[in-house]
């Protein structure tokens, strides 16, 4: 029963997919939703890949795919998750102490690290995609790898990470995925991510660098952002989700 509420909240959530929310929504059902990010992000990655291998099939160029790609995404997403990565950067570059950093985050506006960083991420990812998608079953390998960025979700979930914050998706969900947990649903993960990535021509090692890499670089940031901000907030996880995704696609896209 947690499980189909969990998928529920999560696609609810994590996309704009129309859904029905479910009646109780406490920390099973939020720590059930994390886990099955992956899964019910996959409606969102379907039509964002076959927009891009339309675009490729018709003959544009690839950047122009990928471009596609990631602003069906972000549509897709309430662009979310972008939101979360530019708030994150604000705060933690304001170089002030954790309730003042927390405030700026908790604002509406971007400031200049924030769109910085949105520019990089967006066009790496828009490149990265298009290079993915010219390759056989590139589409296929794109809806992976955007699946398993979500992953991010349950490593800023895990137990002993608490809440930056008494309130918000950061409350709801910290400190609710044992570690266990969050291992075997990246080995799943990994593993879908090796066998899409050969089926689309590369060496077996190299997406197994790619989540790897991933892995480390959502670590790094997630060390970052409990040492400054005293934990994760709703705007963290979605920064966690985007560096993911960033380092699959860009590792995806190397031949």
């Amino acid at each position: 029963m947690n499980a189909f509420a969990g998928l529920r909240l999560a696609v609810g959530l994590l996309t704009i997919v129309p859904v029905r929310p479910p009646d109780t929504i406490g920390r099973p059902q939020a720590r059930a939703a994390m886990l099955l990010a992956p899964v019910a992000v996959l409606p969102v990655t379907l039509v964002a890949a076959g927009l891009g291998w339309l675009v490729v099939w018709l003959g544009a160029p690839a950047p122009i795919a990928g471009v596609v790609v990631v602003a069906a995404l972000a549509f897709g997403t309430r662009a979310m998750h972008l939101d979360g990565l530019a708030d994150t950067t604000d705060g933690l570059g304001s170089g002030k102490d954790a309730d003042a950093a927390l405030e700026i985050m908790r604002r509406g506006d971007v400031g200049p690290m924030g769109v910085v960083a949105l520019v990089l991420v967006l066009g790496a990812q828009a490149l990265a995609a298009g290079a993915v998608l010219g390759r056989p079953s590139g589409w296929a390998y794109l809806v992976v790898l955007v699946s398993a960025s979500r992953g991010a979700l349950v490593l800023g979930c895990m137990r002993g990470i608490p809440s930056a914050r008494p309130d918000g998706l950061g409350a709801l969900v910290a400190d609710s995925v044992p570690l266990a947990t969050a291992a075997t649903g990246w080995l799943v993960l990994a593993a879908a991510t090796v066998w899409a990535g050969m089926l689309s021509g590369q060496a077996w090692w190299l997406p197994l660098v790619g989540v790897l890499l991933a892995l480390a670089a959502v670590w790094w940031l997630l060390a970052r952002c409990v040492a400054r901000l005293g934990g994760v907030t709703g705007d963290v996880l979605g920064a966690l989700v985007e560096v993911a995704a960033s380092v699959l696609l860009v590792v995806a896209a190397v031949s």
